[in-house]
């Protein structure tokens, strides 16, 4: 695991064996994970076709929501931002190309914003979650938000759910007091350990 340039984000490049028949590898190993415990929850697969932006959620924290995000099929660019308040990377994102071919993954610790475009004609995504998806917990902010900056790929036109179209943007959610405090998260990722 890779530690990325936001504390709570690694990346994991599996080795990848292959020979006439296909190819293995291991996508998710608990025992890999950068001294933190991992308790699956549930399992979410998206399909997505080219364009379709997925995001940027978080939820609550306590108990958040930990994400290992693999993509299975295609490519999307993989985005992480830094929602928690106080972090000395506030506002910070950074983004990995998942794929078929890297077979890359991207650990997302609790407290943090995640999105994903697809990039290929269609991306399948499946990601592993601590805690169970619950509405009362999840928010998000949006993803095209010219405060966040993120440099979604030029040349594809974003497709956004409803729901991600009307999500507050960062000033918008920090006024109205649903980001994640980073000394919460903080204290909450020492119960992990």
């Amino acid at each position: 695991m890779d530690p990325l340039g936001i504390d709570g984000v690694w990346r994991h490049t599996p080795p990848v064996y292959s020979d006439p028949r296909g190819s293995f590898y291991e996508a998710f190993r608990a025992a890999d994970l950068p001294g933190r415990r991992f308790d699956l929850a549930q399992v979410n697969c998206s399909v997505s076709a080219r364009g379709v932006l997925r995001g940027v959620h978080f939820a609550d924290v306590p108990p958040g929501q930990a994400k290992y995000v693999m993509c299975l099929s295609g490519s999307v660019m993989d985005v992480v931002v830094d929602l928690r308040t106080g972090s000395p990377t506030f506002g910070r994102w950074e983004s990995v190309t998942l794929d078929d071919v890297t077979r890359s993954a991207v650990l997302v610790a609790e407290g943090l914003g995640h999105g994903f475009m697809a990039l290929s004609e269609r991306a399948t995504v499946m990601y592993l979650c601590s805690e169970p998806y619950t509405p009362a917990r999840e928010h998000g902010v949006h993803p095209l938000d010219p405060a966040l900056g993120i440099g979604w790929p030029a040349g594809i036109e974003p497709v956004l759910s409803e729901k991600d179209a009307k999500a507050p943007t960062l000033d918008e959610a920090l006024r109205a007091g649903v980001l994640p405090d980073y000394a919460t998260c903080q204290e909450f990722y020492a119960t992990l350990h």
